[in-house]
């Protein structure tokens, strides 16, 4: 079973999202920040990590992609960016920081589910 990583502080998107992934074989679990992100990646090592740019905390979601995609044990994370950060200077940024794919909000939950098996199948 694929474990996803969610990572958003808005509580309502994380539900949504969750609710999308769960009518698939995932397994999912969610965090509001960026810290939470990289210590629960480091130890639970998921499969696909979702997430947001802008979060509370001292780290943004760019920088966990960065240290995500450094790390010998994750750099075969797939991350997917899911941001309202739109512009091509942030998406190159996402790009820069390793992120595999860069969704802008509002996103289509069906988009989302495209572009995770997309990435299931380019591994």
């Amino acid at each position: 079973m694929k474990k996803i990583l969610i990572v958003e502080d808005h509580a309502d998107i994380r539900k949504l999202i969750r609710m999308t992934l769960e009518f698939r074989d995932f397994d999912v679990q969610e965090v509001a920040t960026g810290d939470e992100a990289w210590e629960v990646t480091q130890r639970i090592k998921p499969d696909v990590v979702l997430l947001d740019v802008m979060m509370p905390g001292t780290l943004s979601g760019l920088q966990v992609c960065q240290l995500i995609k450094d790390s010998d044990d994750l750099r075969d994370t797939q991350v997917i960016m899911l941001t309202a950060r739109g512009s091509a200077d942030d998406r190159q940024a996402g790009l820069n920081a390793g992120a595999d794919e860069y969704l802008v909000k509002p996103f289509s939950t069906l988009k989302l589910l495209e572009v995770i098996e997309s990435l299931e199948r380019s591994i």
